[in-house]
């Protein structure tokens, strides 16, 4: 008979929006969280919202923090296997693909991509490589999101991650067979997080106004920052989370996404060629120049 996993978990980003939300959601179910954090600010916050989550410094961008997160982890599971790894850690800055400084888009890699496949190399021995460890195999939940399926535009460095942490997601599924391990997508659309308004306090409207682009991105920031406030609560996300970690045959993706039928279904099964103008319309993006 297949062991279950152990209900403890790893989850990155852990201070704030979806992060914070599954600690807390999670522990306040019994789990043991092992919450990710970089600023030390933030790992009392962590320890104020329950006695079940224990901070770990963990900078997915830094070698040495993954390598020291996943010794304390080890140790604190005391021989067991580490029931989940949740990748959350991202960021997100607006721009359009045209202008965008190469560093600022290699920067959305090494967080969103490399730092997601880095920790996730980190914790795999604890998931189950290493099967003497007490209990079943854990799993990989990866935080996806529509733009993992749906490119928009002035977000392209940010979905282009999401688009990679979706194939690396199903790569691993694959691969981890041999060991038992699940890997997992979660696809959120709009979820109330600061995520957006880190983006509104780097003003793109600011570096691109004079652009050809500068109306629409300044329409595409509004109508982003007011999805952002009018989404699902990250709760919600959460408890995708949760049952991408327990359930007996899990999804190999799930979406918690509000309107789902309009913001996501609808527009991936449509012609590509139609969402260009839908989203052309939507925000205002029209040929300026005759060439």
């Amino acid at each position: 008979m297949t062991q279950r996993p152990n209900r403890s978990v790893v989850i990155t980003g852990a201070s704030t929006g979806i992060g914070a939300a599954t600690a807390k959601y999670l522990a306040d179910r019994g789990w043991k969280v092992f919450g990710g954090y970089r600023k030390d600010s933030d790992a009392e916050t962590l320890r104020g919202l329950s006695e079940l989550i224990m901070p770990v410094r963990m900078d997915v961008t830094k070698p040495d923090d993954l390598a020291a997160a996943a010794a304390t982890v080890s140790d604190a599971l005391n021989g067991e296997k580490l029931g989940g790894l949740v990748n959350n850690a991202g960021i997100a800055f607006m721009a359009p693909l045209a202008l965008q400084p190469l560093d600022e888009f290699k920067a959305h890699f090494e967080v969103n991509t490399f730092g997601l496949l880095a920790t996730t190399q980190a914790m795999l021995p604890l998931l189950g490589m290493e099967p003497e460890r007490a209990g079943g195999p854990g799993r990989v939940v990866n935080i996806t999101s529509v733009g993992g399926k749906l490119a928009s535009p002035f977000l392209g460095a940010y979905v282009a991650t999401k688009h990679a942490g979706e194939a690396i997601t199903d790569t691993l599924r694959r691969e981890l067979i041999v060991y038992g391990i699940e890997a997992i997508a979660i696809g959120p659309g709009a979820v109330q997080t600061p995520i957006w308004e880190k983006a509104e306090e780097k003003d793109p409207d600011a570096a691109y106004r004079e652009s050809a682009w500068g109306a629409s991105i300044e329409k595409y920031q509004d109508i982003m920052l007011k999805a952002g406030k009018e989404g699902l609560p990250p709760e919600d996300v959460a408890r995708a989370i949760e049952t991408a970690l327990t359930a007996k045959k899990p999804k190999a993706r799930y979406a918690p996404v509000p309107n789902k039928l309009t913001n996501f279904t609808i527009p991936t099964r449509l012609p590509k060629r139609w969402v260009d103008s839908i989203l052309a319309g939507r925000f205002g993006i029209e040929r300026k120049f005759n060439t």
